[in-house]
């Protein structure tokens, strides 16, 4: 049985090519969160559904639900990011943070924050031609923090130091410290002044100024490292996409 037809925005995390000329996606929406969604036909010449329907795409999309599944009736897309999709290095890593994006958010949880990140980011790439080195860290860190996995930076966690003196990130406990300020169980990840000066900037700063600065090659480095790290030792799973967009920035 049909029920009645939601209109709702949403960007395509993931997209999987089911009988023969459907789609199963997988679209992060702002109020219903993750939903899974059947797009009948959409591989058909001529789809009206297919610039909606196709991965990183951002657009409106009219839903609606026949017994468990929910299906798409409509999509008129409005943003599709041609700068990404013209970039094999960009594509990859948008497709990192889609696959990161989908891991923190469930189905049914309002994700109206976490998709105006993955928005932004994807501008930044796309539009403004931001450092894609300096937005995967920012990204990783401040979808962690929106995902109640903040790490705690005001300060180093064992003496108090509002500066920590030679700074590390412990990426278990989440916590930021001093280098001679001992952690015991976790793993630390040093940090220069100007890293951890980006490291809050991207916990706390403002959301329309994320990639607005800029950071000398070594403490980018390390903040990718320690940003990378944290990722990793909160969720505890790898990324096939990070693996195959790190192959592509070892060919460079």
């Amino acid at each position: 049985m049909q029920t009645g037809k939601i209109v709702t925005s949403g960007l395509v995390l993931r997209e999987t090519e089911t009988k023969e000329t459907d789609k199963i996606l997988t679209v992060l929406t702002p109020d219903l969160g993750l939903i899974p969604l059947i797009a009948r036909g959409v591989r058909r010449r001529n789809s009206p559904l297919a610039a909606g329907c196709q991965l990183l795409a951002y657009s409106e999309l009219t839903v609606y639900q026949r017994g468990a599944w929910h299906y798409v009736s409509e999509a008129a897309s409005i943003e599709l990011f041609d700068g990404v999709r013209q970039d094999f290095e960009l594509l990859s890593l948008a497709s990192y943070f889609a696959e990161l994006t989908e891991s923190v958010c469930t189905e049914g949880q309002a994700a109206s924050e976490v998709l105006r990140l993955l928005l932004n980011a994807l501008y930044a790439l796309s539009t403004l031609k931001k450092d894609p080195a300096l937005v995967k860290p920012v990204f990783e860190l401040r979808l962690m923090a929106l995902s109640g996995f903040e790490p705690l930076a005001d300060g180093c966690a064992v003496c108090g130091r509002p500066e920590p003196e030679g700074p590390m990130l412990d990426v278990v406990q989440g916590v930021v410290h001093c280098a001679g300020c001992k952690q015991s169980g976790g793993l630390s990840l040093p940090l220069t002044d100007g890293s951890l000066a980006a490291l809050r900037h991207a916990l706390y700063g403002e959301e329309k100024r994320l990639y607005s600065f800029a950071l000398d090659p070594a403490s980018l480095r390390q903040l990718d490292h320690a940003a990378e790290g944290f990722v990793a030792a909160q969720l505890e799973r790898p990324f096939r996409t990070l693996d195959y967009y790190k192959t592509i920035r070892t060919r460079e």
